[in-house]
């Protein structure tokens, strides 16, 4: 493998990665490469800080339709027990990435997001659809649990675990206001280059905020999930006496003292060697 990658774009501009995925013949389907530089390539920009903020698209008229059916799943078939569960380990290890990277990540679903498609949405920090995008945990319809790749982690704490239960277990595609109504995701937009384009407001208004800060809300968003309340408390008085340590609330302050726009650390990141400057 090699980075930047070869199987989908990855551009860093101002701060801001935008990953497309460009197999739009078939959806922007997954075979075993993407998943592999999809996988380096969240945790190279969780290792750096070229990246304040990520949005993460397709090309064409779909987000992610899954595994590719013949370069994929058929493939599956040929494979021992020993490989199939290294098969599902490493999409597991997919969204564990997308969840690690101290950025906020934000998925531009302009279109069918269905399968793995639909997960690797539902790891995203926050998500904006098009009217035409359709969300399928569709797992079932092919003879598989609704338990994949952190499916059944994720979903019950966005939807709720109502919600998460009858997508999983039914396994029935959703309209984008379907989506909007369970909070699925966060925005609908008027339309696909719509829904890129609030993807990327959101995007630049996180990269030039306190990413020490952003990075904090994330950990503390995912680590407190399993605590009890006054355990949480302690967590985010130590959480927030840290952030109180950086430049970054100091900044702030002089800034609002002289009604000025604050200019946090790192404001203007540079792009990292070799990597396309480009947009979507």
């Amino acid at each position: 493998m090699s980075f930047p990658p070869e199987s989908f774009d990855l551009g860093i501009d101002r701060g801001i990665a935008t990953i497309t995925l460009r197999r739009p013949e078939t959806l922007n389907s997954l075979t075993f490469e993407v998943y592999e530089e999809l996988l380096e390539t969240f945790e190279t920009l969780g290792r750096g800080r070229q990246a304040r903020a990520v949005v993460l698209t397709g090309a064409g008229q779909g987000f992610c339709s899954g595994g590719d059916v013949d370069e994929i799943i058929g493939a599956l078939f040929n494979y021992d027990a020993r490989g199939l569960l290294e098969f599902t380990r490493l999409t597991g290890r997919l969204i564990g990435s997308i969840r690690r990277v101290r950025a906020p990540v934000i998925a531009a679903v302009n279109g069918v997001a269905v399968g793995a498609g639909a997960v690797i949405a539902a790891a995203c920090d926050l998500r904006v659809a098009a009217p035409e995008a359709r969300f399928g945990f569709i797992f079932p319809r092919v003879g598989l649990s609704g338990a994949d790749m952190g499916a059944s982690f994720l979903l019950p704490r966005i939807v709720g675990l109502g919600h998460a239960s009858e997508l999983l277990l039914l396994g029935e595609i959703i309209d984008a206001q379907h989506a909007l109504r369970i909070g699925l995701v966060n925005r609908v937009a008027a339309d696909r280059a719509a829904a890129v384009a609030l993807a990327r407001r959101w995007a630049e208004q996180l990269a030039h905020g306190p990413a020490f800060a952003h990075a904090m809300t994330k950990q503390m968003l995912e680590s407190e999930q399993t605590m009890a309340l006054e355990a949480a408390l302690e967590a985010e008085a130590q959480a927030q006496a840290l952030c109180m340590q950086h430049p970054d609330f100091r900044i702030a302050h002089e800034a609002y003292k002289a009604k000025a726009t604050p200019r946090f650390e790192g404001d203007e990141p540079q792009s990292p060697a070799g990597a396309d400057d480009g947009g979507e």
